[in-house]
């Protein structure tokens, strides 16, 4: 999901540079959504295995 996200990011500096504005805007919309998305569920697999790990000492 993170590649993604970089992948659109990527796309979207190339299609500003190239003067596409509308298509720069969609892609840097749906990569900041992916990263957020990406962002999100690793915070919550962060605290599920931090709550699994804690009676395993």
């Amino acid at each position: 999901m993170l590649r993604a996200a970089i992948a659109f990011f990527i796309l979207a500096i190339v299609a500003f540079v190239l003067g596409a504005g509308g298509i720069a805007g969609m892609s840097m919309e749906i990569g900041r959504l992916l990263l957020i998305v990406f962002l999100v569920l690793a915070v919550i697999s962060f605290f599920i295995n931090m709550m699994g790990r804690r009676g395993h000492r």
